[in-house]
């Protein structure tokens, strides 16, 4: 048993942290697909900046997911 739980804590260690995704930088991509990139990233901030206020307003992670939807409409429609 003691092995067990000694085996498990080392491969709990070994297991690298999940990462959020980078943001897509438009100058490392091909020439054809920069267009794309630059959508892509301004998509990404636009959902960074939605999860920081769903952190900063403290929102239950049950409604989490809601208050982002609504967030990101709200800044499609300011624009």
């Amino acid at each position: 048993m003691k092995q067990f739980i000694i085996l498990a804590a080392v491969a709990l260690l070994a297991v690298a942290p999940a990462r959020s995704q980078k943001l897509v930088d438009p100058d490392k991509v091909a020439p054809e697909f920069r267009e794309a990139a630059e959508k892509r990233r301004a998509e990404q901030i636009r959902q960074s900046e939605c999860a920081k206020k769903a952190d900063a307003d403290k929102v239950l992670p049950r409604d989490r997911t809601a208050y982002l939807n609504q967030c990101l409409e709200t800044q499609a429609a300011k624009q």
